[in-house]
């Protein structure tokens, strides 16, 4: 296998096993940095064409917009998987006395709004890849249009798969203000985004059937 095999095969084999990261955060992260490099690859592909001349400029906003989201999904990886490691240690701390229990009940808030924020902004960036695959459908070249659809969709699964990271966070949060603060914000996301989604690929679809 090449290199770049190996590492394929050692996420996805370390993701198959019983160790606790990378997990869902981790994985819908991969996901949606897949799906936006699609989107860049539809761009790297149309840019230079005489066709799509008119869409030159716009399209190279697009390309480093998604450059910049595939960057930080990638990033988000490694952020899921130390967000994890203290909540997993908070939930093994003693709680046989008051003292004990109240230590607990501090550590554990703060490790769960870590653990949350990181799926919250995994599902931030794939709204604005979804977002940016409406316009390289608008743009691209009609050869490859075909991978707008398969980014977009990738980024729709990355959007849910984080939502229920941020939403088994938030459920066992003690301060149900601040949890149903995030809850609101990622529901709004899944509310605006997976309608959108669904409209590029059913109208990057319709092109071929």
């Amino acid at each position: 296998m090449t290199e770049a095999q190996v590492s394929y095969a050692a996420f996805v084999d370390k993701l198959a096993s019983s160790a606790p990261t990378p997990g869902g955060g981790g994985a819908s992260a991969l996901v949606g940095a897949v799906g936006v490099a699609l989107g860049h690859m539809v761009g790297s592909l149309t840019v230079g064409k005489p066709k799509y001349a008119q869409y030159e400029e716009e399209l190279h906003r697009l390309m480093a917009d998604a450059q910049r989201l595939q960057a930080q999904l990638l990033e988000l990886i490694d952020a899921d998987a130390a967000a994890f490691a203290p909540l997993a240690a908070a939930y093994g701390l003693p709680k046989n006395t008051p003292e004990e229990q109240q230590h607990k009940a501090e550590v554990m808030a703060q490790v769960l709004k870590d653990a949350a924020a990181v799926p919250l902004a995994i599902m931030q960036a794939c709204a604005e890849a979804i977002r940016l695959h409406e316009r390289f459908a608008a743009c691209g070249s009609a050869l490859v249009i075909s991978d707008v659809g398969c980014g977009v969709i990738c980024c729709k699964a990355a959007l849910q798969a984080a939502s229920l990271n941020v939403f088994i966070n938030t459920k066992a949060m003690a301060d149900r203000e601040y949890a149903a603060a995030l809850e609101k914000e990622a529901q709004a996301l899944l509310d605006a985004s997976l309608p959108l989604a669904d409209e590029i690929f059913r109208n990057v679809e319709g092109r071929f059937r």
